[in-house]
């Protein structure tokens, strides 16, 4: 399958329909209505929109729809996580690393594990 690309607010639906899935569209625009102030129209197109991408599926139950996601969240995390190290950092893994722990107030159990991790790569 292809890689499906899902904007900031395409991720605001499919956090949805990846917490409880299945999920109507009613529940979808009542949680993001009240969450973001957004039209009903404008999260119907977002679905609409991950429809039509195959990050969603849409079936018929009655006379509404019930959504449930067709990519996991761990499949758009990876996606996402190459793409931003590609676009921020080059490519460059170690970089991006780096980066993150000189950035990070990190806890002593936190930095324990960094080193646990960093010793298991050594071998």
């Amino acid at each position: 399958m292809k890689p499906v690309r899902i904007s900031e607010s395409e991720w605001q639906v499919m956090s949805l329909a990846w917490e409880r899935t299945p999920v109507t569209a009613a529940e979808i625009v009542g949680t993001l209505s009240q969450s973001n102030a957004w039209h009903p129209r404008t999260i119907r197109t977002l679905v609409d929109r991950l429809v039509r991408k195959g990050a969603l599926r849409a079936v018929r139950d009655g006379k509404r729809f019930l959504y449930t996601s067709k990519v996991s969240q761990e499949t758009c995390v990876r996606q996402e996580s190459r793409s931003f190290l590609e676009r921020v950092f080059g490519g460059e893994q170690a970089l991006m690393l780096l980066h993150l722990v000189k950035e990070s107030d990190l806890s002593k159990e936190e930095i324990r594990e960094l080193r646990r991790l960093l010793s298991e790569k050594e071998k």
